[in-house]
């Protein structure tokens, strides 16, 4: 049995191609599904199953596209209540595959439904968003359930199912640092069952309460498109080729969108955003974790957007990245990008950005009338502060701008400037006249050393 892994840095998501003997299973597929059948073709081997851990709450799944493309069954943890063709998976299933099996563990906590896939003999295990490695995932996904109720279940899962497989057992989890599952996620591609026995934070509990209370305390908030993640993946996406076409907006076109209420999202790098932007525009930088954060900051599927991108090809990723999030309503991009914007006469919104060296020297020019906003999340605190800064979390920002003084010069920073410059959009469009971004956030500060 082979595995092949992609990886979606994007979304800190791993999926899998799992083959032998002309046939292959592909694990928690992401939504554009064409890398997958490119490997089957490579690989010359008929996908036979698309089976998914849980119903993704972070992105929009593939399933019934690729199966639909390749005639493969469905398979989900017998709880997920999916409403397309499919099958149920119970503890103890197996399923067919080449010449070897896939052994089903029933493993709610993350999620109800969620499972587990062991490839016979005890060589890997995908195990999801259940175990992850160094970390496990957030219990805090259930309509129903509390998230201590879904803990306990976790608790049981891992210490009597995961943890019962031989510690040379290979572990390929769902997700990797930078996902929003899990709050101690490590960057490897995949560990053992013996090593996260031993090292991973969440197994060091010694009994179930400890295990809740860990798990529990100071959970980072829940996005709140998560909940229409669920559903979509509970209903089956649309086809991509389905959506509604993307086309060339002149500049005109677009500011009549924007003043009736669309969302202008610039996705260029943040030092082209800082030189010069549509007023009122977002920038996500689509270099950094564009999708999570274009979720986060704009909302669920309803949400109606205008691009501005560096060029068409930016304009094509900037589109399949938040189809990947549900974000589907894309009616356009502004034609020629920010040039064709100057061109046509229309005005133009910079954004200040103050290295660290001149932070100290910065302030003091504003007679100290200056409110310095941390967005970091809470958890990066114990790392140091910024003198005089106020915490406000990045996916806070939008439901506490009322504790800004707006009459204040305003200057963002985060760890190194991605999230920052996020924020300081958010800022001057909701109609903060003085707003700044500290270049290179916290570590450029940390950095000179300098000090207030």
């Amino acid at each position: 049995m082979q595995v092949e892994r992609f990886y979606l840095g994007c979304l800190a998501h791993a999926s899998y191609v799992v083959h032998d003997a002309g046939e292959a299973a592909v694990i928690d597929p992401q939504r554009d599904v064409d890398l997958y059948l490119d490997e089957a073709k490579k690989l010359g081997v008929r996908i036979r199953w698309v089976i998914e851990t849980h119903l993704h709450a972070d992105f929009v799944s593939g399933h019934l596209e690729l199966a639909n493309r390749t005639g493969a069954t469905i398979c989900l943890g017998a709880q997920a209540g999916a409403e397309f063709a499919h099958r149920d998976l119970h503890d103890g299933d197996e399923l067919l595959l080449g010449q070897g099996r896939l052994r089903i563990l029933s493993t709610p906590g993350h999620t109800e439904e969620s499972i587990c896939i062991v490839v016979l003999p005890d060589v890997c295990v995908f195990t999801g968003d259940t175990l992850l490695i160094g970390d496990v995932g957030r219990p805090d996904l259930s309509p129903t359930r509390t998230p201590r109720e879904l803990a306990a279940l976790l608790y049981d899962s891992l210490h009597q199912k995961l943890l019962k497989l031989p510690d040379s057992t290979v572990v390929y989890p769902a997700h990797g640092a930078g996902s929003l599952c899990g709050k101690q996620m490590s960057s490897d591609a995949s560990s053992t069952i013996g090593r996260e026995r031993a090292n991973n934070y969440a197994l060091q509990a010694s009994t179930r309460e400890q295990f809740v209370e860990l798990l529990t305390a100071d959970m980072a908030q829940k996005p709140a498109y998560f909940l229409d993640e669920v559903e979509r993946n509970r209903s089956g996406a649309a086809p991509l080729e389905e959506l509604e076409p993307i086309r060339d907006l002149l500049p005109g076109e677009v500011e009549e969108m924007h003043t009736a209420g669309m969302v202008v999202l610039d996705t260029r790098p943040v030092n082209q955003f800082a030189a010069a932007h549509v007023p009122g525009s977002i920038n996500v930088a689509l270099g950094g974790q564009f999708a999570s954060w274009a979720a986060r900051v704009l909302g669920g599927v309803e949400t109606r957007v205008v691009l501005v991108a560096e060029d068409e090809s930016a304009v094509r990723e900037s589109r399949m990245r938040l189809a990947r999030v549900g974000i589907e309503h894309v009616a356009g991009y502004l034609a020629g990008g920010m040039y064709g914007w100057i061109q046509a006469g229309k005005p133009v919104q910079p954004l200040d950005q103050i290295s660290a060296r001149e932070l100290g020297p910065w302030m003091e020019s504003q007679a100290r009338s200056t409110t310095l906003v941390d967005v970091r999340e809470r958890s990066e605190l114990a790392n140091g502060v910024i003198p005089g800064s106020v915490s406000i979390p990045l996916p806070q920002l939008q439901k506490r701008l009322g504790e800004i003084d707006a009459g204040t010069t305003v200057l963002v920073h985060c760890k190194g400037g991605y999230r920052s410059t996020i924020a300081a959009s958010i800022l001057q469009a909701a109609g903060f006249p003085k707003v700044g971004n500290l270049s290179g956030g916290y570590d450029a500060w940390k950095l000179t050393g300098s000090g207030l």
